[in-house]
């Protein structure tokens, strides 16, 4: 019955003492005790999580029982996505992670689970609820957050981004001949839309698609395109008229088109998404595959993006807290000086940082998402959605920083011990303030609302 936190320190003790005699030895001792402790920390969290402990940080939060109190079919999504997540992705996405992929399979997975087709047309093979709400949305993007892990999320799910376009314009030809096979993960679709120069000026884009007989000639390159490695579509903005905002249109470009090439990019975070370059050269594209009207694209691409940027705020709160529930945690079994370090003044004050942080952007977000779903419409909100945003993406960057704090140095390994979730966060607190719209845009698009 030898305590386990005794039984650490005796093990790394006789691996410093092994130190400068056999280094084999002493890194098979350092390990094992890396790995006991590592042990003891997710003993520590299944505890509080599902021990007489649960509800030890009830209040700080107790809003995943009310999101789920809205309805019964909001109950019953919180726990289809919660369950897909810990069941199917939580115990793989290190793996994951370290590989740069996940398995072709998932989409076909996730839509088997339920999560895959919620909300799409049924008679697409969508599935329920069919009719989601703004509650039904923020629940699925806060159930996904908790994986800490967007960049599997922007890769797995890039049908929500690629598909309402076709959806939308699409005649019903094109409906019938992609949506299905699309919605129900037997194909995947990505959206093609920012250029090496020019991300957020999107009515400054330079691909072009010149009209020749049947035919549409695509020329130019995309940029930063999710899930563009292994996409079967892909759903492009090109220029087909004049210059501006009025002169775009939406192609259905197939990746087998001859002159379509792919190259993978290197990330700083999100190692799983295959983050992609995309060049078009000379793709001769059917005129049947414009989506819309000629030079009509630009607004669908603009309604994009409010329900975008609403999902990433969502989520990257859902990652601070995750990071500030990990620091507690952590906290609450690691000792130093003799006593528990959550017994420390500091560091107390930064968990309460955190909440701090945490409560407002969440109480934020839910004042708009509560707009919406009493009818105002989603555009009406934009400049707060955009402001949430920048808000929900700084207070992410803050719980990461403060949770590494916390937890030292297991916070700087990648993909194990207590410590994972937070490492993953902190690199991708980039790409959340930059991505779906940077901050500075963020905060020119408010400024246009409010009529400043």
């Amino acid at each position: 019955h030898i305590n386990s936190r005794h039984l650490f320190l005796c093990v790394h003790s006789l691996a410093d003492s092994l130190l400068g005699t056999h280094s084999a030895v002493f890194s098979c001792f350092h390990n094992f005790a890396v790995c006991l402790e590592s042990a003891m920390a997710v003993a520590a969290v299944s505890k509080t999580t599902t021990g007489p402990n649960a509800n030890s940080d009830a209040w700080f939060w107790d809003w995943d029982s009310s999101l789920a109190a809205v309805s019964p079919s909001h109950a019953e999504l919180q726990g289809v996505i919660r369950s897909f997540v810990q069941k199917d992705l939580a115990p793989n996405i290190n793996d994951w992670e370290e590989e740069g992929e996940f398995p072709r399979d998932l989409h076909v997975r996730a839509y088997d689970a339920g999560v895959y087709g919620i909300g799409w047309p049924s008679e697409y093979g969508g599935t329920a609820p069919r009719n989601p709400d703004i509650w039904h949305k923020f629940i699925f993007s806060d159930e996904l957050g908790q994986l800490c892990a967007g960049g599997l999320s922007a890769s797995l799910l890039t049908l929500g981004i690629a598909l309402p376009p076709i959806l939308r314009a699409g005649t019903e030809a094109q409906k019938e001949k992609y949506a299905r096979e699309i919605i129900t993960g037997q194909k995947t679709a990505s959206l093609a839309i920012t250029e090496p120069n020019g991300g957020s000026d999107v009515a400054g884009m330079q691909t072009t698609a010149v009209r020749d007989g049947d035919v549409y000639v695509l020329d130019g390159v995309k940029t930063f395109i999710s899930g563009g490695m292994k996409a079967d579509y892909f759903t492009v903005a090109a220029r087909t008229g004049s210059s501006g905002s009025g002169g775009i249109s939406l192609f259905i470009v197939h990746r087998e088109f001859p002159g379509v090439t792919t190259t993978r990019l290197k990330t700083q975070g999100w190692h799983c998404s295959t983050t992609t370059t995309v060049a078009f050269n000379g793709v001769r594209v059917p005129a049947a595959n414009l989506l819309g009207e000629e030079n009509k694209g630009f607004k669908l691409i603009m309604f994009n993006f409010n329900a975008e940027r609403h999902g990433m705020a969502v989520g990257a709160t859902r990652m601070a807290r995750c990071c500030m529930e990990d620091a507690i945690r952590y906290a609450r079994i690691r000792k130093t000086f003799g006593r528990p370090l959550i017994s420390h003044q500091v560091i107390r004050h930064k968990i309460m940082e955190m909440a701090r942080h945490v409560l407002a952007t969440h109480c934020f977000l839910t004042s708009i998402t509560r707009a919406i779903y009493d009818n105002v419409n989603m555009d009406a909100v934009g400049g707060q959605i955009a402001l949430a945003k920048v808000q929900s993406t700084r207070t992410m960057e803050f719980c990461a920083r403060e949770a590494s704090q916390i937890l030292g140095g297991k916070a700087y390994l990648r993909g194990q011990g207590p410590g994972a979730r937070i490492e993953r966060v902190y690199r991708e607190v980039r790409v959340y303030a930059i991505g779906g719209g940077s901050e500075e845009i963020m905060l020119e698009l408010a400024t246009r609302q409010a009529k400043l």
